[in-house]
């Protein structure tokens, strides 16, 4: 049997290695199912996976985008902590209401080259329509034109005017 200390610096004569003895006070669904399914090679972290597959340049992307809602595995949004398995589908939404759909073939959770991370997933995005390719083609159209580079922050004039184009969209 173990010994776990309490707060008040008394012990309790509950087991510690609870999760190690067979028969334990433990039942099978509590702490080492936790354990068992977090170092399952099966699966892996959402947003690890995101990185290695290179569907984001960095992990810390990939965490972003899924705390704002722009990823979804198998239908429901999901935090970056969710365990992805192979078979599970990723929908991606990215700027100009594009959505790029791949399903898990195989996880990853060291970097590899960016041909080997292709391999780890099968794109299953849609091709654009004629409407949504020219609907797209006007967005970026109509959007201001980048700043020249070194051309510092917008003075007071040109900040008006950006104001003025972004109340009228």
């Amino acid at each position: 049997m173990g010994v776990r200390a309490t707060m008040a610096g008394q012990t309790d004569d509950r087991t510690a290695n609870s999760l190690t003895e067979p028969g334990s006070s433990c039942d099978s669904q509590g702490e080492s199912h936790i354990l068992q399914s977090m170092e399952d090679e099966s699966s892996g972290r959402l947003d690890i996976w995101l990185d290695v597959a290179c569907l984001y340049k960095t992990r810390s992307q990939a965490q972003t985008a899924c705390k704002k809602g722009k990823v979804e595995v198998n239908g429901s949004r999901c935090k970056p902590h969710r365990l992805v398995r192979p078979g599970d589908e990723i929908r991606i939404s990215l700027p100009f209401g594009y959505t790029r759909i791949v399903v898990v073939k195989v996880i990853q959770l060291t970097h590899v080259s960016k041909a080997e991370a292709r391999k780890l997933y099968d794109d299953r995005t849609p091709e654009p329509t004629a409407e949504e390719i020219a609907a797209r083609r006007l967005q970026k159209l109509s959007a201001p034109a980048p700043r020249p580079r070194g051309s510092g922050a917008p003075k007071k004039g040109e900040r008006r005017r950006l104001r003025r184009i972004k109340e009228e969209w």
